[in-house]
């Protein structure tokens, strides 16, 4: 396979799913337009829609009886725009089905909520993302659910027991990149009849083949790379209909519901997921390569680096790394931080990532989030590299990366 510097370089290849055609260039442009020949239009329709009409009495009886969130029934079960996203992603994903949401956070809930039971056991990998966490500690827990977490496959094999439910996991961790052996856990669940959630959102089904690797149920914040033009929240779940039965009729008695707005957004930016992604692959690591020589760096997270921890196991699950990453400072004061921060040109500072915009934001580890001021040592940024020239990122780092070192005037 071919190199850029040393790395990989981001291949994006379905040669897992044999029912799409064997370019992904050819698959992201022609799926999800079944609709839009009635239309004589080369996009698919957008269609909102809380009332949807039947023509006789007993197609609407019939109604009831499609799958929810995949047929005609009722606008929060979704219309046309919804199910043209879903069968695509679904499609792409190498999976049978696809469920939306509102956002990726409602998608990690819904598949949490749906497997939490008192007495029951959820086994949640070390480094989630902080909502996922917060979700389990403060509403899971609550209600008598067992939350447990595991840092390696080996961690997880002494704590799967008959109680377990669900194993979940995210590759990369939020923040700290870290990576964990996915075919390991996968195989170790299945062995207990568990099934393994993972929050994918960090390589879209393009750099990451979920549920080849052996996932249940994969997670996507569409909101990020799926959409990839920062104006829509959405979450896309996806897996096979046995998989996510418990989550749809969550979803289904609980109200979720998605705009067809964030849908049709959505299906719009799927046409350029090929593009933009080697993109953001080959910046991130021009400039994480960078950052990583500079001696205001203490380190930089990223697994797709040969000196990430993580790197082997990047290699054997990803054919690309899209970023965000994390970057560790050398002790800095806060004056000095944000100094630093407040200076960048042509980084916005925000949460999310995934646009085409260059983003930064301070990287709060869970356990010092309660904290007003972070300390001076082991301060983290995450840094998201976005669709702009990677030399124009560089100079603005190199011009902020001094005022790390002022004093706290």
């Amino acid at each position: 396979m071919p190199t850029l510097g040393g790395m990989k370089t981001p291949a994006c290849t379905l040669t897992s799913r044999p029912d799409l055609p064997a370019s992904l260039e050819t698959a992201l442009v022609h799926l999800g337009r079944d609709s839009a020949a009635a239309s004589h239009a080369v996009n698919p329709p957008l269609v909102r829609a809380s009332t949807l009409l039947f023509p006789t009495l007993a197609d609407f009886k019939a109604s009831n009886g499609g799958c929810v969130f995949e047929s005609p029934r009722y606008g929060r079960s979704g219309t046309s725009t919804q199910f043209e996203l879903q069968q695509a992603m679904a499609r792409l994903s190498g999976a049978e089905s696809c469920i939306a949401t509102p956002s990726g956070l409602s998608a990690i809930a819904a598949v949490l909520g749906a497997h939490a039971r008192p007495g029951g056991l959820i086994l949640l990998q070390e480094g989630v993302y902080g909502p996922t966490r917060a979700l389990c500690e403060q509403v899971l827990a609550p209600l008598q659910c067992r939350v447990e977490t595991f840092c390696s496959a080996e961690d997880l094999a002494g704590k799967l027991t008959a109680a377990s439910f669900l194993v979940f996991i995210e590759v990369p961790g939020s923040l700290t990149m870290q990576m964990v052996d996915v075919g390991a856990v996968c195989a170790l669940a299945a062995a207990q009849g568990v099934p393994v959630a993972c929050d994918a959102t960090w390589g879209t089904p393009l750099f990451f083949d979920a549920h080849r690797h052996g996932v249940d149920i994969a997670i996507h914040a569409a909101t990020k790379y799926l959409n990839g033009h920062s104006d829509v929240m959405l979450g896309l779940t996806t897996g096979s209909y046995a998989a996510l039965e418990a989550t749809r009729s969550g979803c289904d008695r609980t109200g979720s519901h998605v705009s067809a707005d964030a849908c049709w957004l959505a299906l719009r930016g799927l046409r350029t997921l090929h593009l933009r992604m080697p993109r953001h692959h080959t910046s991130a690591l021009q400039v994480a390569q960078w950052l990583s020589l500079q001696p205001q760096i203490e380190r930089v997270l990223f697994p797709a680096l040969p000196t990430d921890p993580g790197h082997a196991l990047w290699q054997r699950y990803f054919t690309g790394a899209p970023g965000p990453f994390t970057v560790e400072l050398a002790p800095c004061s806060e004056p000095a931080f944000t100094r630093f921060i407040e200076s960048l040109q042509w980084f916005g500072l925000g949460t999310s990532w995934g646009g085409f915009e260059s983003l930064v934001m301070p990287a709060i580890p869970h356990h010092l989030r309660g904290l007003p001021v972070q300390p001076d040592a082991g301060r983290l940024l995450r840094l998201h590299i976005g669709l702009e020239s990677p030399d124009d990122l560089c100079r603005d780092l190199a011009a902020a990366l001094p005022l790390l070192q002022g004093g706290a005037g």
